[in-house]
């Protein structure tokens, strides 16, 4: 019983690892895959030590129990093929990578079938092979140790494929943590059982390493991009990653654009330090809204900010959440330019609501990607934003017809740059 202990050990250690990974980060698919291969290592060694170690006349036992073995082999892989999906690829085609982790999966698989008909070899020419002489000169080793090593093959090409995607730096370093453990988790499967235990025992701590950075730095970067970014899309990320979350579509939505008035007098007038002051209270206290009605702030323009309502999140009522956003962005606004306006330089805030179907989706290369929306409504915002007075909010003849109840005044129609038609207006009145 003694002689197991180690091994045991080393087992609950693995399962406690999957089980802190799942629980904290269950609706990530790359924690999912990430736990399972954790488990899988854990149920292996515990298998092998407690009935393979204490039945060696039994190899045909250790063959059936060489399937977790496969199944971490493929768990890990999988985590891998997860994590590439992602990292936004740009030109570069990424079927090559996923097809060799394809591969090596399915060189995993054939592991445990060769173990599972040839239950003798394995157990005499491949396990403790480092304990034995000339070991790499028997045909069974290589049987055994071919499989193993192509599907490490892959997964090591396969990472290095995606560093040529520039991921940034959480992304980095996991990746990179799992490459430098992966080789003391494969020579685990020849060495002495107390060698094999201390060699998967570092291939843990390495990949444990490589995660804790990750998911500290990833946490440190969302809760500072949840200021500006909705929770939901924050989620949405985390959970589908950015090739699925932010596909091209073509919708309706709402935009809201806010701009202070006053503010390139103000700026000439003023300390750079105090005007950077300025756009961070007003950044803060914009984003603060936003984040709470779910809507994305799309750009920073100096002074001025487009917020995006109904994507990439669809909500249903868009106009009127777009204009409640309005209302709160108008009076958010105010505080901070009552609190930063001087006797000469008085700053003011206006903000125009235009709805409309957009193509929204990523643009950029393989480095740098940017959500945009593209339509006539996010200029005719711009366009009323331009035309509005201080605490003034104009609005477009849709967001009308679509905000059904909410009261609104009627202005005359203006003609507005880039439209044919003059433009039906309305205004959000001043509580």
């Amino acid at each position: 019983m003694d002689a197991i202990i180690p091994q045991v050990l080393v087992s609950l250690v693995a399962l406690g690892m999957a089980l802190a990974f799942v629980s904290a980060d269950r609706e990530s698919p790359t924690s999912r895959a990430l736990a399972a291969a954790l488990t899988f290592i854990g149920i292996s060694i515990f298998a092998n030590s407690s009935f393979v170690l204490a039945n060696p006349a039994n190899p045909r036992l250790g063959g059936w129990l060489a399937i977790p073995e496969s199944l971490a082999i493929i768990a890990v892989l999988e985590w891998v093929l997860r994590v590439r999906r992602t990292i936004p690829a740009g030109a570069l085609d990424t079927r090559g990578g996923d097809g060799m982790l394809k591969l090596g999966q399915l060189s995993g698989a054939l592991y445990s079938v060769f173990a599972i008909a040839a239950p003798e070899i394995r157990a005499e020419h491949f396990q403790f092979a480092a304990t034995t002489p000339d070991a790499l000169h028997h045909p069974g080793f290589w049987l055994f140790a071919g499989p193993i090593l192509f599907s490490a093959l892959t997964g090591l090409l396969s990472i290095l494929l995606l560093l040529r995607r520039h991921p940034d730096r959480p992304e980095r370093i996991r990746v990179i943590g799992l490459a430098i453990a992966m080789p003391f988790f494969i020579v685990s499967f020849v060495l002495a059982e107390a060698v094999g235990v201390i060699s998967v025992v570092i291939g843990e701590m390495i990949t444990l390493i490589g995660a804790v950075h990750y998911h500290v730095l990833q946490g440190q970067r969302g809760q500072f991009m949840s200021r500006f970014l909705s929770t939901q899309v924050a989620e949405l990320v985390r959970r589908r990653g950015l090739k699925h979350a932010m596909e091209q579509n073509y919708l309706e939505i709402t935009v809201v654009v806010s701009d202070l008035c006053g503010f390139t007098a103000y700026a000439q007038a003023h300390p750079s330090s105090r005007v950077i002051e300025v756009l961070r209270e007003y950044y803060d206290a914009v984003g603060t809204v936003v984040a709470e009605y779910g809507g994305t702030i799309k750009d920073y323009a100096g002074d001025g900010i487009l917020i995006l309502v109904g994507a990439p999140l669809s909500i249903a009522d868009h106009a009127v959440t777009g204009l409640r956003i309005a209302h709160r962005v108008r009076d958010a606004a105010a505080k901070v330019n009552a609190r930063w306006s001087s006797d000469g330089h008085r700053l003011g805030i206006g903000v125009g609501v235009a709805s409309g179907f957009v193509t929204v989706g990523v643009i950029g290369g393989a480095s740098r990607l940017e959500y945009t929306a593209v339509g006539p409504a996010v200029n005719l915002a711009s366009r009323l934003c331009e035309q509005a007075a201080d605490l003034e909010i104009l609005i477009d003849g849709r967001t009308r017809e679509l905000a059904g109840d909410v009261p609104l005044e009627v202005r005359p129609p203006i003609d507005v740059k880039g439209f044919d038609e003059p433009i039906r207006l309305f205004a959000l009145p001043v509580a």
